[in-house]
């Protein structure tokens, strides 16, 4: 019989997962123009949300950014003023203090610093002392416009952005320069985003920080002290001061992560920098996730349908199907109707093919069994009238031999009564066992040995019998002729069995495997001192030995030692799958004619 190759199982091989796999593959071309149709309208929108966010951070810093490029300007006025005014204080003191009351409170002291560090022209009543100052000595080595955060003012005694130009005679010589001290308070004051500037969609409001090209803070609008928790953690102010204007996401030194938007306020001197948090700027169609996020969700989504449609429409009546089989399989000759209502139309024709064909096979293995039984019948009763017959002619030969007057006569006529009497048992056996492909040996042998010794014990006849008989099946083809060689051996050995001394004699009958393809069949008796010599011991019963050896394609051998005579048969069982048909050629008829010729 073909054995069926092991296929593979589990759930990556059900029907429901091919079948979104095969969905995938052809939704494959679509998932990738959708992915880059996304990625290209993410970019587009992603370009749209930083020119909005950078807008935003442009109009917050904008009052700032007024303010700053004011001090600028007026602290460069006021040096170019400094030649012609720097001889007369009282008229320079008021230049300065006119200066600050424009301001409108920006500015918190504005003065000219000469070389020698004595403030004489300032905005303030008394001259003021700043020659100990670095930033005089910053200025003196080198000349040029600057701006710088302390911490404590001289003047105002709070943080202050100081902006100093430096001022210059008409000959260009160094002559000192000026100071405009800018509150912070002031500028925090003003940079916070109102509901005018169209911010207030904003979860947080924008933090704003202004720093110079040396990475220095010089204004937060939330306060100099937060500034740094606000400012991005993996890359330094220097880093972000060049010209130019771009935005970008990181994560900040408190471990939020946040949108930043940079820009230079005055040329490459002082930048800005707002930030919000991502969260506040990702939007309604989420502009900061991976623009293939909807395509794999489609992706996933049509994976989802199929494996469920396929469960729907195929997969579930597939199982009914495959349960119903399954248990046909298993030996459940029961088939129950199929209740596919819902299914497919194809689905419908195999369950009613299946359901026809194993209709079929049902009524065809019932007329086997019955054939089969008919057949079992048939050859038990050839079986029983073959040992009737048998029976009826040793009857005959018995009576035969009563009216014999001749010892001889009487002797030979026993001697095929016997051999008579042992096929009819065989054929008991054979009837009592008959009706499978194969014969069990052990209890076919077993009954002939118990019949035998019914036939040749009595009162004055007894025996020691041992047996053994392994579980072995035969085809009939070698359990006729082993039954009909263990008849023969068993009665020659019961025949000349005897002792030497006192006792009884003794039989010894096995059948054993000594591997999966070979048996052996040993029939041992006890001799006496003188075995007697009889015509059957090299005639008859010894060609009835080899002839039956040669048609069960045995090997036998004879040894007698310490008493006892023992006969062992080897021979090589045949395949059981040999009984179910006949490879009887007419040579094998012929061979086994030739094995009962006589010479």
């Amino acid at each position: 019989m073909t054995q069926t190759p092991a296929r593979p199982r589990g759930y990556l091989h059900s029907l429901g997962v091919r079948l979104a796999f095969a969905l995938t593959i052809a939704l494959l071309p679509f998932g990738i123009v959708s992915g880059l149709q996304s990625g290209t309208l993410l970019n587009e929108a992603r370009a749209r949300s930083e020119a909005a966010l950078l807008g935003e951070t442009l109009l917050a810093a904008a009052k700032e950014s007024d303010l700053i490029r004011g001090a600028r300007v007026a602290a460069g006025a006021l040096a170019a003023t400094m030649a012609a005014l720097r001889d007369d204080p009282v008229a320079c003191s008021a230049t300065m203090r006119r200066v600050q009351e424009q301001s409108a409170g920006a500015y918190s002291f504005v003065a000219f610093v000469p070389t020698t560090g004595i403030a004489v022209c300032s905005s303030r009543p008394e001259p003021l002392d700043l020659s100990a100052s670095a930033r005089l000595a910053h200025m003196l080595e080198q000349p040029e416009a600057d701006i710088v955060v302390i911490r404590n003012g001289i003047a105002s005694g709070t943080s202050v952005l100081a902006f100093g130009h430096p001022a210059f005679d008409d000959a260009g010589a160094f002559i000192g320069y000026i100071s405009i001290s800018m509150p912070h308070s002031v500028l925090e004051a003003k940079t916070p985003p109102t509901a005018e500037q169209g911010l207030t969609n904003r979860p947080e409001p924008i933090a704003l920080i202004t720093f110079d090209a040396a990475g220095v803070i010089l204004t937060s609008s939330t306060g100099l002290d937060n500034a740094p928790q606000r400012l991005p953690g993996d890359r330094p102010l220097t880093e972000l001061a060049t010209n130019g204007a771009r935005t970008f996401v990181a994560v900040a030194a408190n471990g939020n992560e946040r949108v930043y938007a940079v820009f230079p306020l005055v040329d490459d001197k002082v930048f800005a920098i707002g930030s919000w948090p991502v969260f506040a700027t990702a939007g309604p169609l989420g502009l900061w996730i991976s623009p293939y996020f909807m395509p794999a969700l489609m992706w996933f989504a049509s994976l989802l349908v199929a494996v469920l449609a396929a469960e729907r429409l195929v997969t579930r009546h597939i199982r009914t199907l495959r349960k119903s089989i399954t248990a046909f399989a298993a030996g459940h000759h029961r088939v129950d109707a199929l209740d596919l209502p819902d299914a497919a139309i194809e689905i419908r024709d195999v369950a009613d093919a299946y359901l026809k064909m194993t209709d079929t096979i049902l009524r065809d293995e019932a007329e086997l069994e019955n054939s089969i039984h008919q057949r079992d019948v048939l050859l038990r009763e050839v079986h029983h009238r073959v040992k009737n017959n048998l029976q009826l002619i040793a009857s005959i030969m018995n009576m035969q031999m009563r009216l014999s007057h001749s010892a001889e006569t009487k002797s030979i006529m026993r001697g095929l009564q016997d051999r008579v009497m042992s096929l009819a048992t065989i054929h008991r056996g054979l009837y009592l066992t008959s009706g499978l492909a194969d014969v069990r040996a052990d209890e076919l042998l077993a009954d002939i040995l118990r019949q035998i010794l019914k036939m040749s014990t009595g009162p004055g006849r007894r025996f020691d019998v041992t047996s053994h008989f392994d579980e072995l099946r035969l085809t009939p083809d070698q359990a006729v002729p082993l039954s009909l060689l263990l008849t023969e051996a068993l009665t020659n050995a019961i025949k000349y069995a005897g002792v030497q001394g006192e006792g009884i004699p003794r039989l010894e009958v096995s059948l054993r495997l000594h591997s999966s393809v070979e048996a052996v069949l040993t029939i041992s008796n006890s001799i006496g001192p003188v075995r007697p010599a009889t015509g059957d011991e090299t005639g008859l019963g010894t060609q009835l030995l080899a002839a039956f050896s040669q048609q069960l394609g045995a090997r036998s051998t004879v040894s007698a030692d310490s008493g006892i005579y023992r006969l062992e048969v080897h021979f090589v069982v045949k395949a059981l799958s040999a009984a179910e048909h006949d490879d009887t050629t007419e040579e094998d008829l012929a061979a086994d004619a030739g094995a009962f010729a006589i010479p």
